[in-house]
């Protein structure tokens, strides 16, 4: 039985350096910041626990979120021009694997995270039923998918993990949600979140910040030691994307 007093240390002390390559920073193009004023407030608070490096990472997801190179520079060059000098944002996307985001690939105008690395996500409710082509489909273009918050997918919550280690064989790593590891999306989120760390899954973090309150949590989440190692070179994995 784990004790109650086991020691438990809080997560953004181990947050220095660190890159935030999944968020929704820009200002007024998706779901996340609505103007500049709050990107910056949300920026202010990410220094606050060592993070002043980001990618910016808007969902491109059809008709939701019509997101193009274009709009995504126009909204990052606005940002820019209010930042610290000493925080640094660049901007990618977050792909929803969609007929769209097919176009998209197929015109080479896909925007990565770092090098050929690009973030995609599925829908909540069900994977692509292309899946598979999709995956091919990236690879076949020499880039490398990251799959945001596997975790989130409930459709992929088993005990024996087999959908996980499929879409690993194809070539996609998974990233964590932060917020994930403190129950912001319940406690059913949380356990897997805990057991894909567990069984060695997990190859990258990041906070999937829209909101100041997003925030708030990640800077008070205190996690047992012992999560804390398994969580220490996942963040350490992170950091070598941006080396």
């Amino acid at each position: 039985m784990l004790s109650i007093f086991q020691k438990k240390e809080y997560l953004a002390d181990y947050l220095e350096g660190f890159t935030d390559f999944h968020n929704h920073l820009l200002p007024g193009i998706d779901d996340g910041s609505a103007s500049i004023e709050e990107s910056l407030e949300l920026i202010k608070k990410f220094g606050e626990f060592g993070i002043n490096s980001f990618v910016a990472t808007p969902h491109v997801m059809g008709e939701y979120y019509p997101n193009t190179p274009e709009s995504i520079k126009e909204a990052l060059e606005q940002l820019n021009e209010k930042l610290p000098e000493n925080v640094k944002l660049k901007a990618a996307a977050e792909y929803m694997m969609d007929q769209h985001f097919l176009d998209i690939l197929e015109a080479d105008t896909v925007l990565s995270i770092s090098g050929k690395h690009i973030l995609v996500e599925m829908s909540f409710f069900q994977p692509p039923i292309n899946l598979n082509e999709i995956l091919f489909k990236i690879q076949n273009k020499g880039l490398k998918p990251i799959l945001a918050h596997p975790e989130r997918y409930p459709f992929y919550h088993s005990k024996d993990l087999q959908q996980y280690e499929e879409v690993k064989s194809r070539g996609c790593k998974l990233q964590l949600n932060m917020l994930s590891l403190s129950g912001h999306y319940g406690p059913g989120i949380k356990k897997m979140a805990n057991i894909l760390l567990d069984h060695g899954l997990i190859d990258f973090i990041s906070s999937d910040c829209h909101r100041i309150e997003h925030l708030v949590k990640i800077q008070g989440l205190k996690l047992p030691k012992k999560r804390m190692e398994l969580i220490k070179p996942v963040i350490a994995n992170s950091k070598v994307l941006f080396n």
